[in-house]
């Protein structure tokens, strides 16, 4: 499960059950971090890599749940495994509804732990990868000029050559040439390529 660059963060005011829980994860290869309060964890720099956060919800001063909020309001996206040993139905409905991976009732199977870490390091490792992927996109997409982004959004809704020379008024060798120099800047080997790249980018020529 574990790899380098994969941490899950552990917040809960209890050392002993903060410690049990730090060595069945790094049983599995996991690197973890601990943090014994809200305000601990909201002084530490983020990791770089996938997190998971493993987040007790009753604490003195701040709960997990408040930190639930905080960080959605911040849209930092970390996947949250709520742990707590007094859950009851409103509790659970708010966190899962915030958007927890899953919600653990103390004392707890081991691998009912493992199997949500692994959910939630997964769920985060896809979300970096969707933003490297799109980063990448708009660096290609900056790469073009007007007229290129222009002929672009003319070409993924499905205008032909011809007529998008018509509508901007050049020459139809001219739409092809920058045609061909906009495929080859954004990468795309293909029409429906193309097309998804400017779904991704949400860029669209207005309906009219």
């Amino acid at each position: 499960m574990g790899d380098l660059n994969s941490s899950v963060l552990i917040i809960d005011d209890d050392p002993e059950f903060r410690d049990s829980v730090a060595r069945l994860l790094r049983t599995v290869g996991l690197v973890t971090r601990e943090f014994s309060s809200v305000p601990e964890f909201l002084k530490a720099d983020p990791p770089e890599g996938p997190t998971c956060l493993v987040l007790d919800v009753r604490m003195p001063g701040r709960s997990g749940l408040e930190l639930q909020r905080e960080l959605a309001v911040a849209n930092r996206q970390v996947p949250i495994i709520f742990m707590t040993a007094h859950a009851d139905v409103p509790m659970t409905v708010q966190a899962m509804k915030g958007g927890a991976i899953e919600f653990l009732t103390k004392p707890f199977r081991d691998q009912d732990l493992l199997d949500a870490v692994e959910a939630g390091l997964t769920r985060d490792r896809a979300r970096r990868e969707s933003e490297r992927a799109l980063a990448t996109l708009r660096e290609r997409y900056d790469t073009l000029s007007s007229r290129e982004r222009d002929i672009m959004l003319h070409v993924v809704a499905g205008r032909l050559n011809k007529q998008i020379a018509n509508d901007i008024g050049i020459a139809e060798s001219t739409v092809k040439v920058h045609r061909s120099h906009l495929m080859r800047k954004m990468k795309a080997r293909s029409l429906p390529e193309l097309s998804r790249m400017a779904d991704t980018l949400d860029v669209r020529r207005p309906q009219t």
